[in-house]
């Protein structure tokens, strides 16, 4: 059977989750996989709920869109409280810890991870949050090689912030571990 993640990636304008969507779909076509990203955001951009989605899978991606996500990433309570509760039941919400969750929500694991605080603390910029996020998915799925997603990451950011990123992204997989 083949292995197919249909994720989600929510949080306020400005978190970089676009990007990391970006980055995930281009770890996955740098391992052959197939893979379909796309986006959204409130009116307001800057501050308001955004969204990207991706699948990646070792087949052909029927459908381009996410109809039931298998995992969904939250980092901000406006974004938990749009988008969280739209999960398979067998699925996997990862929020960061500072979230307050809503009842009732039908998954397989639920994972209140320090996300934010670890950019903050560890790293020591809240902007590399996006990156952490990465590290953790793919720590905990295996979706996408370590080498394909850290080629991917250096191709997107800044000059200059390529430790930075590489710090976030260890510290994501140092946090996988614990889960």
């Amino acid at each position: 059977m083949s292995k197919q993640l249909e994720l989600r990636l929510s949080g306020s304008g400005g978190q970089g989750l676009i990007t990391a969507g970006i980055i995930l779909a281009e770890a996955a076509l740098k391992d052959d996989k197939n893979a379909i990203q796309t986006q959204s955001y409130g009116p307001e951009a800057r501050g308001g709920a955004s969204k990207a989605e991706v699948i990646i899978s070792d087949d052909v991606i029927d459908f381009p869109k996410v109809t039931l996500p298998n995992m969904t990433l939250a980092l901000t309570q406006i974004a938990s409280d749009k988008y969280i509760m739209d999960i398979s039941e067998d699925g996997t919400v990862i929020v960061d810890d500072s979230i307050v969750l809503p009842e009732g929500i039908k998954a397989g694991k639920i994972l209140r991870v320090p996300i934010i605080k670890t950019a903050k603390t560890e790293v020591g910029k809240e902007i590399v949050a996006n990156i952490i996020a990465l590290g953790l998915i793919v720590g905990l799925t295996g979706i996408v090689t370590r080498e394909s997603l850290e080629a991917a990451i250096m191709s997107r950011v800044p000059r200059g912030t390529e430790e930075l990123n590489k710090m976030a992204l260890q510290k994501g997989y140092e946090l996988a571990k614990l889960y």
